[in-house]
């Protein structure tokens, strides 16, 4: 059984960054593929970025492309999402998703099987 523990949210003026966490334990962490998604009130979740067991290749939705980048640090066990230049249409709750991918270098942006509590991020315009 994985747990992730978000952390990191916030509010931020629009223009500013925020850096997200996932914290990731109960399995090896190099062996997960990590995922962020979020979800806006009255809307679906949707993909935001993902990361391979290797931290190449990474994908992101093409709404955070160039502003977003997620990491991974296999020493802490913890994923990242940094967010630049936010936007207001960046509030969201967001998630960490987790996924034991048997290749290195899959990436995935649906079908995760562990998921974290979510973190709130609310962009002031």
């Amino acid at each position: 059984q994985v747990q992730l523990v978000e952390s990191g949210g916030g509010l931020v003026q629009a223009g500013g960054s925020l850096r997200l966490s996932c914290a990731a334990s109960g399995r090896t962490f190099s062996d997960l593929a990590m995922g962020w998604f979020r979800q806006a009130p009255g809307k679906g979740r949707e993909f935001v970025a993902a990361i391979s067991r290797i931290a190449i290749p990474t994908v992101y939705a093409d709404s955070v492309k160039g502003r977003f980048t997620i990491s991974r640090d296999r020493a802490k066990s913890t994923a990242y999402l940094q967010m630049n230049s936010l936007r207001s249409e960046d509030s969201a709750v967001y998630y960490c998703a987790a996924h034991p991918a048997p290749k290195f270098a899959e990436v995935l942006r649906a079908g995760y099987h562990y998921w974290g509590q979510g973190t709130q991020v609310t962009v002031a315009s």
